[in-house]
């Protein structure tokens, strides 16, 4: 990546790789806004002291039942559920989280699906980070789910970005909505997003990072070390 280029804000979906570059704190680091391509870019950003990067990973490959998925927000968090690989050794790429939680005061039923940050950041990313600090993403195209019938409407994507702190780490979240399978047109994009939803999931996602920052390192401490999975 150049020196003259920017994170700028609103950031288009393909241009997520210049969410690496070395900046401390980007002008917009929690808000929300529409993209020239007509989706959504909503940015969240946490410090989870105490926290490292191995307990969020660990964390994404933990998390499955309802009983667990509650801890991380207990108002909005309802149904918890899992396909594909995961164990309680930080395994989540490649699987799907289903979930049903509020969003905006809206039940959404929903399939995150985990994929290989390379996605995103394109071959090499690995060496990106280590350049700017950042030691995990945690990656996955999301979607409205089903649960009567298991069908999917892939809808948007989310980021989780850590980069080690001082006493801890910051997780910088951001999310694209409106990218909906097949559909190219930007009016399409706008008008297929909920008008509540944006500001919502900004919400939302403050308020469950904010959460996961205070009960993660007892959890790990109690659970992930000694490779017990069971709540």
């Amino acid at each position: 990546m150049s020196s003259d280029q920017t994170a700028t804000f609103p950031l288009l979906l393909k241009d997520a790789k210049l969410l690496l570059l070395n900046t401390p704190y980007p002008p917009v680091e929690t808000g929300y806004a529409q993209t020239s391509d007509g989706m959504y870019h909503v940015a969240v950003s946490t410090y989870m002291p105490n926290c490292t990067s191995e307990m969020i990973k660990w964390w994404f490959g933990w998390i499955h039942t309802t009983d667990q998925y509650k801890l991380w927000h207990p108002l909005d968090h309802v149904y918890s559920s899992w396909e594909g690989p995961r164990d309680n050794t930080s395994t989540y790429i490649g699987g799907h989280h289903l979930v049903h939680e509020y969003i905006g005061g809206h039940l959404a039923k929903l399939k995150i699906s985990f994929l290989d940050p390379g996605v995103y950041f394109g071959d090499g990313w690995e060496e990106e980070f280590k350049k700017t600090g950042y030691e995990l993403a945690v990656c996955g195209r999301t979607g409205n789910w089903s649960d009567e019938t298991g069908e999917v409407l892939r809808t948007g994507h989310l980021i989780h970005l850590v980069k080690g702190e001082k006493i801890g780490v910051r997780m910088r979240s951001r999310f694209w909505l409106g990218d909906i399978e097949g559909v190219m047109d930007p009016e399409v994009r706008r008008n297929a997003v909920p008008g509540f939803l944006p500001e919502g999931l900004c919400r939302h996602a403050t308020e469950e990072m904010a959460i996961l920052a205070g009960i993660l390192p007892g959890l790990y401490e109690k659970y992930g070390k000694k490779g017990v999975e069971k709540l």
